[in-house]
């Protein structure tokens, strides 16, 4: 009876603990998502607003993988669309899933997803390699989202103008600042 306890230890708890650990981190990157929700500068003229979203997605994907980084989004919407104040501003609910800025939600899962695809095959160890993945995310995100938006607006040129155009500087900031963030990120995560 002795000899089968080691043996049971080692194949149940290891992967209890993996498990544990992926389902932590999983949702310690969607959180960090709410948190970055909630920088949010309203533009007048937009349905859509600034917000710190897309820094922390780029962060997720590099840091989590792509399984986990996508499921981390995953989770993100599951608890803001089940009522959590994890949206832009602190918004939740169904009807996000819906309005102006479904399209970037639905991006964010992608991104992440590509992300740590990317950062998988090693393109998130520098600065300067790490600027290529948060590139290819932020365009997944502007892609899915201007999409999106255009469906909404009922015109794409509308959809480019209130969806894209303001945003690319503070979003070009974000790809930096994400670059810039990673080697201390990767420090917590490790």
């Amino acid at each position: 009876m002795t000899t089968l306890a080691p043996t049971i230890y080692n194949r149940t708890f290891p992967r209890i603990s993996e498990t544990v650990r992926d389902i932590t981190l999983i949702l310690l990157g969607s959180w960090l998502v709410a948190l970055f929700a909630q920088i949010e500068i309203p533009l007048p003229f937009s349905p859509v607003p600034i917000t710190g979203q897309t820094f922390a997605v780029l962060l997720v994907g590099a840091l989590l993988g792509s399984k986990r980084g996508a499921a981390a989004m995953l989770a993100y919407i599951a608890q803001g669309a089940a009522g959590l104040p994890f949206f832009a501003g602190g918004a939740s609910g169904l009807g996000i899933l819906t309005g102006a800025t479904a399209g970037y939600l639905a991006g964010f899962i992608v991104a992440a997803y590509v992300v740590g695809l990317l950062a998988e095959r090693g393109m998130e160890r520098s600065f300067k390699t790490s600027i290529v993945p948060f590139l290819v995310g932020t365009v997944i995100i502007y892609a899915f989202g201007v999409t999106w938006l255009s469906i909404v607006l009922g015109s794409f040129s509308k959809a480019l103008e209130l969806g894209l155009l303001p945003f690319l500087a503070g979003d070009a900031i974000k790809l930096i600042a994400a670059a810039t963030a990673l080697p201390a990120a990767w420090k917590l995560v490790r």
